[in-house]
């Protein structure tokens, strides 16, 4: 069993995906970290968005779901190519519908905030994939994230507390 962490300013009873945005780094679903800290950052962002109190979700997930099949599962180990067109394909808002990959569980590295910036430059051959995949580096150093991207995986997911 894994600890991961959820950032909000708000106490999450039920995870909803249709209240999930479908533009971010691997595409609508309820993002997680192992990481407490990264976690409080994300609350303290959505604080100064929306108002009211950082709140940290909780919840243990076993991981034998991945290893065993039980959940379709992509993992990224790294900044790569093929992680930077996943990000793309998912966060270009001038694709409508949103794409949307097969995975039930994605792993992989946290996109850098100015994401929105680096798509429009790639998009329109301001960059090259060489210089896109590094302006998507995290600025804060790799961080790695979890996307529990359908209701199967939602259901491996053990609420813990909330801090």
């Amino acid at each position: 069993m894994i600890t991961l962490y959820h950032g909000s300013n708000v106490r999450i009873t039920n995870i909803d995906l249709k209240q999930c945005n479908p533009y971010k780094d691997f595409g609508q679903a309820f993002y997680l970290t192992t990481e407490k800290k990264q976690a409080m950052d994300v609350a303290d962002a959505r604080v100064d968005i929306y108002g009211g109190s950082p709140v940290i979700n909780i919840y243990q997930f076993d991981e034998q779901s991945l290893n065993e099949g039980a959940l379709s599962y992509k993992s990224f180990d790294g900044y790569t190519e093929e992680w930077a067109d996943f990000v793309y394909q998912h966060r270009d808002e001038m694709i409508v519908p949103p794409y949307m990959h097969p995975y039930d569980v994605v792993y992989g590295p946290i996109a850098n905030d100015r994401v929105g910036l680096q798509i429009r430059n790639y998009r329109l051959g301001n960059i090259d994939k060489k210089e896109f995949l590094r302006r998507l580096k995290y600025m804060k150093g790799i961080t790695f994230q979890y996307a529990f991207c359908t209701e199967s995986a939602i259901e491996k997911l053990q609420p813990y507390e909330c801090k």
